[in-house]
């Protein structure tokens, strides 16, 4: 059994309020881990290229306020 077999074996057998904890955990672990990725990713340079045509997009004005 694979370690996240054995997760997903764990997670089955969570009572009700036991799965809503852990939901709210992953949810919070996810978005912070979602987070690093972006800010190592923005320190790598490897959204400079998006940035730079979403800055041209905009000087050409083919974007709008929201």
């Amino acid at each position: 059994m694979t370690k996240v077999q054995k997760i997903e074996d764990d997670v089955r057998k969570l009572s009700r309020d036991e799965l809503l904890a852990f939901r709210r955990w992953f949810r919070e672990y996810d978005s912070d881990d979602w987070d690093r990725q972006i800010e190592e990713d923005v320190r790598a340079g490897k959204l400079d290229k998006l940035a730079e045509e979403a800055l041209a997009a905009h000087r050409a004005g083919n974007s709008q306020e929201l």
